[in-house]
């Protein structure tokens, strides 16, 4: 069932769960995109609605997301994507802990788009984007849409910690392939984090989008949406 947040005339703001593609064509599962696009249908009366993808969230990834619902909507909030003014704040639950416990993440990555992954190389390789992000070491208390993970990956909560990051680049993969790098990579991420290579994934990693600021592109004012 669809979670929205927030809609008007121009947006409409949801919270994609774990497990469900943002963006349709990529197999024959459920997306956000088409559930949007279905609900936007039924309540039309019938009639076709436009859905803009804007950005988009791993599958895996649970998080708030914007889709336009006009053309003139999607061009303003994709110019906000590209000049920064779109925010995005994430949680995410780390395998070990940052040394320092706030600071920034700045890599180069490539991506494999044989293998769909990423990785961090030098700036001078060909294909390689700037990555950057800024962290800082939070309390589990602060944010509970995942503490659950903490419980069921069966560890020492010493053994884990939590991020709030964010995000200044929005590069494929980038927060997982980072502080994979960093030597503290995600929870259950079994593309990044070597102690979950080789085992079946689950419909969810430790990482949550939990805050996403942008200014309406018709009333011209900002607005915050949170997970919670």
């Amino acid at each position: 069932m669809l979670d929205i947040v927030m809609e008007d005339e121009a947006v409409i703001v949801v919270r994609k769960p774990a497990g469900v593609e943002s963006q349709g064509g990529r197999g024959f599962s459920m997306d956000l995109e088409s559930e949007i696009r279905n609900y936007l249908y039924r309540k039309s009366g019938g009639r076709t609605s436009y859905v803009g993808v804007i950005h988009r969230l791993d599958r895996p990834v649970c998080g708030v997301m914007v889709y336009a619902k006009t053309k003139q909507a999607a061009a303003d909030l994709s110019r906000q994507v590209q000049n920064g003014t779109m925010k995005k704040r994430y949680y995410a639950i780390l395998c070990g802990r940052m040394h320092p416990e706030k600071g920034t993440l700045e890599d180069y990555l490539v991506k494999d788009g044989r293998t769909n992954l990423s990785r961090v190389a030098d700036k001078t390789e060909k294909g390689a984007k700037k990555a950057v992000l800024h962290y800082e070491t939070v309390d589990f208390s602060v944010f509970h849409g995942l503490d659950g993970l903490l419980s069921a990956a069966g560890g020492e909560e010493g053994e884990r910690s939590m991020v709030e990051i964010e995000l200044i680049t929005g590069r494929h993969h980038q927060i997982r392939v980072q502080f994979s790098h960093a030597g503290c990579p995600l929870l259950w991420d079994t593309r990044y984090n070597p102690d979950f290579a080789g085992k079946r994934g689950g419909p969810m990693i430790g990482l949550c989008a939990h805050s996403l600021s942008f200014v309406h592109p018709v009333t011209g004012r900002r607005q915050t949406f949170t997970w919670e």
